[in-house]
């Protein structure tokens, strides 16, 4: 045998992580922007929602705190989310956008537009555009709650004055409020 060693070249595999795809197919999933004043989250799952394929902050972009939330961040965040994507397999995806809601502001916060079109840039091909409920019971507004308030208050005055026994000084005040005037005067006239 010869003193020489054989070595023997690895041979590089194709990987793809993602499902097998005829040309002209969109693969889906579904992006999940959040979009706050004080971050946006940028979320991809499968159609499902039950499996994370790649979640990426503004904050996980920018050193400052203060530009988390701004939409250079968001827009970063988008382009790696769409880097991943292409990396999985997913080349369309479904939006959706939701605010911070409950009893706090029901508008996306500044990076929710950049973040949906620098997917679109990337390369991403966009599906249904979702506005996530994300609301609550309206509240009253606070001058019609006190006017209401006040009607109500006179309707219980009147029905107070109409029900309780007249008596003596009162009997003018309750003809005031009945708006009699006429019996007002008269008995006013006749008591000097």
């Amino acid at each position: 045998m010869s003193g020489r060693k054989k070595t023997r070249e690895p041979k590089e595999e194709n990987v793809t992580l993602g499902p097998t795809v005829r040309e002209g197919e969109y693969v889906f999933g579904v992006a999940h922007i959040f979009a706050s004043f004080n971050d946006t989250f940028i979320h991809v799952t499968d159609l499902s929602g039950r499996e994370t394929l790649v979640r990426i902050t503004g904050g996980m972009k920018v050193k400052a705190d203060r530009d988390e939330s701004s939409p250079y961040a968001a827009m970063l965040a988008s382009q790696d989310v769409a880097q991943r994507c292409k990396e999985l397999g997913i080349t369309a995806l479904h939006i959706k956008l939701r605010a911070t809601g409950g009893n706090k502001t029901k508008t996306p916060g500044p990076g929710a537009q950049s973040a949906l079109r620098a997917l679109a840039r990337s390369g991403m091909k966009i599906g249904r555009i979702v506005k996530h409920p994300y609301g609550t019971v309206m509240k009253v507004d606070g001058r019609k709650k006190n006017r209401v308030l006040n009607q109500a208050e006179l309707q219980s005055r009147s029905a107070a004055l109409h029900t309780a026994p007249i008596a003596g000084h009162h009997y003018l005040a309750v003809l005031k409020a009945r708006n009699d005037y006429r019996i007002t005067r008269i008995i006013a006239s006749t008591s000097h």
